[in-house]
């Protein structure tokens, strides 16, 4: 059975804010600028970004609400809250332990009639499995009018309250200055936001569908180290211990539920195994990049541009520079709803023509996964 991203809905808190005002948001750690702020603006291309925060550093919207108002989005006379039978939410930053993402999100949205809840939890896959998860369930028949949301609130993790403990070290960090650019990194690199798409087994009558051809997902975390996470640290020998695990004083002291990345896995491996995995799917589905005739990279960072290029060029897989579509610069990098606000800007841009192939590619750098799947405008 055809399955068909038939509508997409997204809601993005606030104002944009601009490089020069981040820290206006975020706050400044011990009060002082962050000497690494620019260095990683400039690297990576973003120009503004949303928070769910006011200048004051107070909360605006939660993760489940925005999520909730991406889903309304998708509801008009047509199709209501009640028609929808089946949830399925991505998100790297969930706001709880219990109960999970999905549920918080199915309670924000209301509606009088009991559905089909599932969560994903994890990092920027997160979003297209959900989306895997309800394109299984409608082409099985499983399911009528299914929505996958992928939303998140980094922002909130990432306010300078986080490191205020933690700022009592701050000398000894001047004198290791990796380790302060690896805590420092992402508060720089992400942002908020949600965005849901409809998915059923028609296409749009007058409107244009997406059809769903496959969807791809694999980890290398069986021979790969952690590389981005939050609620623990990562030891001596590579092993990430987990939060429950520390004393308590240390959750605070430690910065342990602040995201942080290993910059230098995060180069050595990101792209290579990522090309590696995308020639394995050209051999599996039968396709080469002339058959592409859009791609949608999900990039944390313009800096990977090139080196995407260089490497697939080098791998006998070039997409051209000119079948790219991002919007990384205008939206910032929205981690699991990345790849949702993509298809979504390119959805209602006016320039799809009916039987173009949409290639998304979404990387994930927590512990290496990756994902690959193709569309096709209907």
């Amino acid at each position: 059975m055809d399955v068909f991203i038939n509508k997409a809905g997204k809601f993005l808190p606030n104002e944009p804010v601009s490089n020069d005002d981040m820290e206006t948001y975020l706050g400044m750690v011990d009060g002082k600028p962050s000497k690494a702020r620019r260095i990683i603006l400039r690297r990576n291309g973003i120009k503004q970004r949303y928070y769910a925060l006011d200048k004051e550093g107070r909360t605006t919207h939660t993760n489940p609400q925005m999520a909730a108002k991406a889903i309304h989005a998708l509801l008009d006379d047509r199709l209501t809250i009640d028609d929808i039978d089946l949830l399925a939410c991505g998100t790297a930053t969930p706001e709880q332990i219990l109960p999970s993402h999905g549920s918080m999100v199915h309670g924000e949205i209301g509606g009088q009639k009991n559905i089909e809840v599932v969560s994903f939890a994890g990092s920027c896959c997160t979003g297209v499995d959900a989306l895997k998860y309800v394109y299984m369930a409608v082409g099985m028949g499983l399911s009528k009018n299914a929505i996958a949301s992928a939303s998140e609130r980094p922002s909130a993790w990432m306010r300078a309250s986080y490191f205020q403990e933690e700022s009592e070290k701050l000398s000894q960090l001047e004198h290791q200055p990796m380790l302060a650019f690896e805590k420092d990194f992402l508060r720089w690199m992400l942002s908020d936001g949600a965005f849901a798409l409809l998915v059923q087994g028609k296409p749009n009558e007058h409107d244009l569908s997406l059809r769903i051809d496959w969807i791809d997902i694999t980890s290398f975390a069986n021979t790969k180290k952690t590389c981005m996470y939050a609620g623990g640290n990562v030891m001596e020998n590579g092993d990430l211990k987990g939060w429950a695990d520390f004393p308590q004083q240390e959750w605070l002291s430690e910065s342990l539920f602040a995201l942080k990345q290993d910059t230098r896995l995060l180069a050595e491996y990101i792209v290579p195994l990522g090309v590696e995995f995308l020639v394995e799917v050209g051999r599996k589905h039968d396709f080469t990049p002339d058959d592409i005739d859009w791609f949608l990279p999900h990039l944390s960072s313009m800096f990977f541009k090139d080196r995407i290029l260089e490497e697939s060029e080098k791998k006998g897989f070039l997409i051209p520079e000119d079948k790219w579509f991002l919007n990384l610069p205008r939206v910032g990098n929205i981690g699991s709803a990345s790849a949702f606000a993509m298809i979504e800007e390119l959805l209602y841009s006016g320039r799809l023509k009916r039987g173009e192939k949409i290639l998304l590619m979404i990387p994930e750098s927590a512990r290496f996964s990756y994902c690959y799947c193709m569309l096709t405008v209907c």
